[in-house]
């Protein structure tokens, strides 16, 4: 696993994202194990080639790090913000929602490789 790790305050910045998916929406796609990533396929690939190089780095170590470490970084994310979002992504219920779509961007970054 990787030796960087993500803190708060480098997700912080993205926090818009979570705030794009209604929790309830996510809420249904964790409890279904949804592939999002397949589904949102081209729009990642075309975001992957504008990343800039800190932010590559922080894709990898993400995508490097265990799903419970990043759990624990998402709780963190919910008591800074209050997001629902942030609090069912660190339920452990979610783990199997987290592990399959970091999977498969891992797959689709490997390609782009």
């Amino acid at each position: 696993m990787s030796e960087r790790k993500i803190t708060y305050e480098e997700i912080e910045k993205y926090e818009f994202v979570f705030a794009k998916v209604p929790s309830l929406l996510l809420g249904t796609m964790i409890r279904r194990n949804s592939d999002v990533v397949s589904k949102f396929k081209p729009q990642i690939v075309s975001k992957l080639n504008n990343l800039n190089e800190v932010q590559q780095e922080q894709l990898d170590t993400i995508l490097n790090t265990e799903v419970s470490t990043l759990q624990e970084l998402l709780k963190e994310a919910y008591e800074h913000s209050g997001k629902k979002q942030y609090k069912q992504l660190s339920d452990p219920k979610a783990a199997p929602f987290l592990e399959k779509n970091l999977s498969e961007l891992k797959k689709i970054v490997e390609e782009k490789e």
